[in-house]
Parts: C-alpha cells; sequence; structure tokens
C-alpha cells in the first residue's frame, strides 16, 4: 500500500483490492453444486500490507477493503516470533524494495533482514514501517479469535523440514494447512490425498502393526496410480505433479482409537500413542515409497533431495532446532527399526517426495462414521451442516459404553441433548466415563498441540491442526500458539470458540428428570442434577473484559 506506481506516478492500493477480486472469483464457482470455491491467501509478516490483510475478515470497515469468503493465513518468519518473545521492534517493507525476502528461510532471511532493516536506516530504502513485534502479533490473534482468520502457519519450519529444500522454496501451505510443498511460476504444487481409518486398526485394545501396514502399503501404491491417471486442469499442475509425486497420507478416526484403547484426550497416554501409531505409519508410508521406487522407479527431482541425502523427517527435527537456535522440547525416541527404511532409500532412492499430511477428513470422516482426523469428539452429539442437509452426529461409542452400564435410554439422549452433547453435567454417568469423554472444547489446548507435536516429527509435511478455546483469553492465546511454535509446529487451521450450531431441543422436556433451565440453576434446589455455578455479574468494568485488543469493537 502506498508503493509508487512506475509509469503512472501514481501510488498503490496494495493487496486487498486484488484479493478482493479473487475472493468474488471464488464466490461464482461451486465444486459440483456440493461445495462452494475456496480459496486461501497467504501473507508474510513483513508485508507493508500486513495490518490490513489481518482485517480481511471483519464485519466492520470499508466493505470494499473485505473479504468475507476467502480464506487468509499467517506466513510467520522465526525471527518474527523471537521478537515477540523479545518485546523486540518489527519493520515492514514493500515487496518492490525487499523482493528476494519471499524466497528466504532461516538463517538465510535472517541476515537479509537485518540488511534491510540498515538500509531503512541509512535512507536506502524509505517506504517501512516499524512497530512493536508484540502488538503486530497480539493483533493477530486477536483476529484469529473474532474471525477465526488469518490461520497461524511457519515459514521456517516448514522449509528447514521439507524434503524438497534443494529445488525451490514452500511459500505457502493449501487450504486446510497440511500441504507444504514448493510452488513457482512453472509449478503449481498438487497433492493426492488419502486418510487411514486408525480405529479399525485396534485390535484387542492395540495398534495391530501387521494389520496397518498392509493397509498403508496398499494406500501409498493407490495414491501414486493416482498421479498417472488424473486429470490437471493446468500445465503447471501437471508439471508440479508428475516431476515431484507427492502423496500425503494422514489418518482419521484419532479420538475414536483412543476410546477403544479407553484412553482419554487429556492424557500423557494419549500422546504416547499419538507418537507411536504415526511413527508406525510413516514408517510404513516411507518404506513402501521406496519399495515402489524400485519397482517403478524414482521420483524425477530425488536426486539431491533430504531422502536422497539420507535424511527422514526424524533427523530434521535436529536440524530445524540448530537453525532457529531455540530447542523443539519433543523425544526423538524410536520403537521401530529405521535402518530398515533408510537402507532401501540408498538402495532404491524414493517414488514420492512427498508421501505424509494429514488432512481435516470433515466429509469422509461422516461418511465411514469415525472422528474426524486427529480431533477430539466436537461434541458427542450434535448437528453439522453443509450444502447436502444437516446431518445428526452421535459418539457411538459413548452410546455403547453406556449402553454396557445399562445407561443409556431415552432419558439420557434428552439429558445430551440439553447438555449440548457433553456428559460432564450428567449425574447419572460415572466419573470414569466422564474423564474418558471430554469434548473439544474441555480438553486443554495443551494436549493437543502435544498430540500434534509428537506426530509432526514423523511427518514431511503438515498437519490440519484445529484448536479449541472455551474462554476468552488473551493470555490463553499467546500461550496456545507460543507453545505449538515451540514444540515445532508448521501449521495450525481453525481457533474454534463456543458459537456452533447446536442441537434441536424442542423436544426435550426441560422439567422432566429435574433438567432445568440454566439460569434456573442457582434459583432452585429441587432438581436431581445440581451444578454449582457463580453468579452472574451484573455489568462488567473495562478492566474485568477480554484484554484482547484495545481497539476491538466489542470492548468500546
Amino acid at each position: 500500500l502506498g508503493a509508487y506506481i512506475k509509469g503512472t506516478n501514481g501510488k498503490s492500493q496494495g493487496v486487498v483490492p486484488f484479493l478482493k477480486v479473487v475472493n468474488d472469483t471464488a464466490v461464482a464457482v461451486n465444486q459440483g453444486g456440493k461445495r462452494k470455491g475456496a480459496v486461501c491467501s497467504y501473507l508474510e509478516t513483513w508485508h507493508m500490507d500486513i495490518e490490513e490483510f489481518l482485517d480481511l475478515r471483519k464485519n466492520t470497515g470499508d466493505d470494499r477493503r473485505r473479504t468475507h469468503d476467502m480464506h487468509t493465513a499467517n506466513w510467520i518468519p522465526d525471527l518474527f516470533m523471537r521478537r515477540v518473545r523479545e518485546d523486540g521492534e518489527w519493520t515492514l517493507f514493500s515487496p518492490n524494495d525487499v523482493p528476494d525476502l519471499h524466497d528466504l528461510y532461516g538463517h538465510d532471511f535472517e541476515k537479509r533482514y537485518a540488511e534491510y532493516e540498515r538500509m531503512t536506516e541509512t535512507g536506502e530504502i524509505k517506504l517501512f514501517r516499524r512497530i512493536s513485534a508484540v502488538e503486530l502479533w497480539r493483533k493477530m490473534l486477536t483476529r484469529l479469535f473474532e474471525t477465526g482468520h488469518p490461520w497461524i502457519t511457519w515459514k521456517d519450519a516448514s522449509n528447514l523440514r521439507s524434503p524438497q529444500d534443494h529445488v525451490g522454496v514452500v511459500h505457502s501451505s493449501n487450504l486446510c494447512t497440511e500441504i507444504l510443498l514448493n510452488t513457482s511460476r512453472d509449478e503449481t504444487a498438487v497433492c493426492n490425498l488419502g486418510s487411514v481409518n486408525l480405529k479399525l486398526h485396534i485390535v484387542d485394545g492395540q495398534l495391530d502393526l501387521g494389520m496397518l501396514e498392509e493397509t498403508v502399503r496398499t494406500a501409498m501404491r493407490m495414491l501414486d496410480n493416482v498421479i498417472d491417471i488424473n486429470y490437471y486442469p493446468t500445465p503447471e499442475a501437471r508439471n508440479s505433479n508428475t516431476k515431484h509425486r507427492p502423496v500425503g497420507l494422514g489418518i482419521m478416526g484419532f479420538q475414536d482409537a483412543l476410546l477403544a484403547q479407553g484412553i482419554s484426550y487429556a492424557s500423557m497416554q494419549a500422546v504416547e500413542f499419538a507418537d507411536a501409531s504415526m511413527e508406525a505409519i510413516s514408517y510404513f508410508a516411507i518404506l513402501a515409497s521406496s519399495e515402489l521406487a524400485g519397482e517403478r522407479g524414482r521420483y524425477g527431482s530425488y536426486t539431491g533431495s533430504k531422502w536422497d541425502r539420507g535424511l527422514l523427517p526424524i533427523d530434521t527435527l535436529d536440524l530445524y532446532e540448530k537453525e532457529r537456535g531455540i530447542p523443539v522440547e519433543v523425544d526423538r525416541q524410536t520403537r521401530l527399526d529405521w535402518q530398515v527404511v533408510r537402507d532401501s532409500i540408498a538402495a532404491n532412492g524414493m517414488r514420492n517426495s512427498n508421501v505424509m499430511a494429514i488432512a481435516p477428513t470433515a466429509t469422509i470422516s461422516t461418511i465411514i462414521g469415525v472422528s474426524q482426523s486427529i480431533e477430539p469428539s466436537y461434541k458427542h452429539l450434535y448437528v453439522k451442516s453443509n450444502l447436502s442437509g444437516e446431518f445428526t452426529q452421535v459418539n457411538r461409542q459413548l452410546v455403547d459404553d453406556l449402553k454396557a452400564v445399562d445407561l443409556w435410554d431415552a432419558d439420557m439422549l434428552e439429558a445430551l441433548k440439553y447438555y449440548d452433547g457433553s456428559v460432564q453435567e450428567i449425574e447419572r454417568i460415572p466419573d470414569v466415563l466422564k474423564a474418558r469423554y471430554l469434548t473439544a472444547f474441555e480438553v486443554e489446548p495443551k494436549w493437543t498441540i502435544e498430540c500434534a507435536a509428537h506426530r509432526q516429527k514423523w511427518i514431511d509435511m503438515g498437519q490440519s491442526l484445529n484448536l479449541y478455546l472455551e474462554e476468552p483469553s488473551g493470555k490463553k492465546l499467546h500461550e496456545m500458539y507460543m507453545l505449538a511454535w515451540e514444540r515445532g509446529l508448521k501449521t495450525t487451521y481453525y481457533l474454534r470458540t463456543l458459537a456452533a450450531t447446536q442441537v434441536e431441543k424442542s423436544t426435550v422436556d426441560v422439567n422432566k428428570f429435574g433438567i432445568q433451565p440454566r439460569w434456573m440453576k442457582n434459583a432452585s434446589a429441587s432438581g436431581d442434577i445440581q451444578v454449582d455455578r457463580e453468579p452472574a455479574a451484573t455489568m462488567v468494568t473495562p478492566g474485568e473484559s477480554c484484554n484482547l485488543d484495545g481497539d476491538c469493537e466489542a470492548c468500546q
């Protein structure tokens, strides 16, 4: 915004008007009448227009500079995160003055960025702005809380751990933040995705490695076949996909797999299972791709890749830690004999440049009837809506466990509806089941992040990771996303808050079995179900409000 336009003596209006055009184009497109067109725009944190970019999804302000339909994401360098920790300053530039920053990361980015900052002091760069890194970070988190956008993703972790660092740069992720592939004028990144139903591989309360290996081998062969038979709308997409042959094998039903073992998501057991299950999938997927290379040939750009240099995803965690100079506090424990995989790659190479990515599986998990991707249970009873209609989702594992203790009946169904799919306030349910059946908002975010961090060390791309926040808190937001960065995550997805469609309650008799409207709970002791609640304050003083952002309209 404000950059000089050569030839007209005018000033640029920045990226926002052009993003508006992209937004309106996406609205005009739908996918087979079932899905709306979708676009996600990524912007680097040093860009002069970053603050306007953060406001794109706001419902207030000049509507000509808003994109209400397009998704947005921050593409953040580690240098910015360190400046936030140190309460330092951050300099914004016009990309015309710093044309190479887009293609730099790690130490190379930091060195060049510092040079550009010095050039502002000598007058060589005139169009710049210096702001507080903490204030910009706070605004990022505030907009994320208010609008769900822009998502928080990290440039350095995505590039430094990329197997394909020898042939290009990862400039962004995709619509769901799990794909991390190089892009350029000649290559539009394409990735063929598949997901393993993890729940089906829990046999007698344990992960069946033999069954999992068979599934992963079949999936890798199928995904590799898709590359050759797929339809490519542009030459750039065909060029990228056939040259590098990336695939993204992920998982769904993680929460159901935990429940099948009697494990709560909010536990170290869950973290250990996330670690062990992802190690197994990584092991079998990489090995399968290597064996396919022996059968069908290596992918075109294999020579010089991290695979070719003997580096597996688990090895790149140490490289990243060394580059950023801050420990990645995730253990490097292994359970399988990785020398077998290393020997296979040394002999055969790899068929695919990338092999793993965890997608949201929002649709296919519903079709199959398992929990979405790596998500904790959103609720145990809720209504999901899309262009195909509304679908009631019920946690069948909970129903089975309640039947086992003779507690599943019409009254229990009504109680679940009344309590918005949560079991925590239903007195009939035993404490052991309450501890196991937490909803996404009842699981502390640290557990979701720790599970993701222990998966990420095995994955060559990323994870579509939603985070959940029950109460508005700037401090919690900061701690959540700082922890995600410190643990080495590459990307995050939506920030979910308690404002979703509820189960229809018109059939619930609120006077039955002591189930009372929530406003009556402190006024009456006549019900069988009692919940202690603090009385609501009649007014909120400025000091007690959600101190996320002083400019937030809600705080005025």
